[in-house]
């Protein structure tokens, strides 16, 4: 079963929740720092969590616990462009390990993975959303309370549908 995007929806498993997408929507070209959320098909990669702040956690696919060191590299001019990384870090790349609660649990949306593509766009994550549910820079962000009832449900062959 895959998970469907739809507008500010995230449809899965029989359950219609509440998402933030992208500041400039859905898009067919995607850009790296467009704020837009790509369409497509994608496979989900790793589930990432702050092993501090998230102690129970039920999954079937593979984990990582964020460190205070781990970025993700959005920097096109780096050979680590839209992979994970430790800082410190010549290139620009985003804190994984973060003061505010999105990133406590996130999924790796594998777009722009394989090739990687320079400009193309990184750092696509299923994460938690903010109490307003305010725009993401493109990644898809839903509650915790609903991320912690799906991710049980998730496995390897589950897709992400992006429209």
């Amino acid at each position: 079963m895959n998970i469907k995007i739809n507008n500010n929806f995230l449809f899965y498993e029989g359950y219609k929740l509440k998402c933030a997408i992208g500041k400039s929507g859905i898009v067919d070209l995607k850009k790296e720092a467009d704020l837009a959320t790509p369409k497509g098909t994608f496979e989900l990669g790793r589930l990432y969590y702050r092993k501090d702040r998230i102690k129970q956690i039920k999954c079937n696919i593979k984990k990582r616990i964020i460190k205070k060191n781990m970025g993700w590299c959005n920097d096109s001019r780096s050979k680590k462009y839209n992979k994970e990384i430790n800082f410190p870090f010549k290139y620009g790349a985003e804190k994984l390990y973060r003061k505010n609660m999105i990133y406590d649990l996130f999924i790796n949306i594998e777009y722009n993975s394989r090739p990687v593509i320079k400009k193309k766009g990184s750092a696509i994550f299923l994460h938690i959303a903010n109490k307003k549910y305010e725009p993401t820079k493109g990644c898809i962000a839903i509650s915790k309370k609903d991320f912690l009832i799906i991710l049980p449900m998730i496995d390897k062959k589950t897709k992400i549908l992006i429209n």
